[in-house]
């Protein structure tokens, strides 16, 4: 068997509505991380997640890269958007139990790495359970210490955009890799993922339905979606 929580970066966006609709009629629970500008852009699309089973987590305000920042420049891009994540749930009647953190672009803070691990365990936020991850390089980067939630299978479907030559047989060639560079094999027997997919306008408007494609191909393929659990809460 092989498991997975799936996480879909950058809420919210005019197709987040019909990702959460897909997921629910699959019965799969995820973690999805909002981009706080694009909430206060898309608010009635972050509502209808929260309202309808969804896990959201917080990706910062602006999505920048963290170590081209400051530490206090880092702290404020997430308690700008803390502030916008409790006020969503506050309005959608949700109540929040967990606050997972995902950096941009994973970038974990290049020389206030450690700084930032520290704040985010201080504050309360919540480290994605990753004990069904075999892999031992996951250990070697500290990965099943830190706090915030990376991931070990990247679709990369955010590369399909106009004239940039990355089209979705680049993603099924991603998902059928037995050998990728980076991360771990999607499809590979008892293997156990932290999956990352993107809420993206620009690739619904050049592969329309892309998130289906791809999460179908995983389906069919023996992916089971396991519900996200946090440490701790278990």
């Amino acid at each position: 068997m092989i498991k997975a929580v799936l996480t879909i970066d950058d809420i919210a966006s005019n197709n987040t509505p019909a990702i959460v609709d897909y997921l629910n009629e699959k019965g799969i629970k995820c973690v999805m991380f909002a981009w706080g500008a694009m909430v206060e852009s898309h608010y009635d699309a972050a509502l209808y997640a929260l309202k309808n089973g969804i896990i959201v987590g917080n990706h910062s305000y602006s999505h920048p890269n963290f170590s081209k920042l400051s530490l206090d420049e880092c702290i404020e891009e997430i308690e700008k958007n803390e502030q916008i994540l409790n006020e969503l749930y506050e309005k959608a009647g949700v109540v929040r139990k967990y606050r997972p953190f995902r950096f941009p672009y994973g970038d974990k803070g290049g020389a206030n790495k450690d700084a930032l691990q520290r704040y985010l365990a201080e504050k309360g936020f919540d480290k994605l359970s990753d004990s069904h991850i075999p892999y031992e390089w996951w250990k070697e980067k500290g990965l099943d210490k830190d706090i915030d939630t990376f991931w070990t299978f990247d679709l990369a479907e955010y590369n399909i955009r106009k004239g940039s030559g990355f089209t979705a047989d680049d993603v099924l060639k991603r998902i059928y890799d037995t050998s990728p560079s980076e991360g771990a094999s999607i499809l590979a027997p008892d293997g156990g993922h932290i999956i990352l997919l993107h809420a993206h306008d620009e690739t619904e408007e050049l592969v329309p339905g892309y998130y289906k494609q791809f999460l179908d191909i995983l389906l069919e393929n023996g992916v089971t979606f396991t519900e996200p659990k946090f440490t701790g809460k278990e």
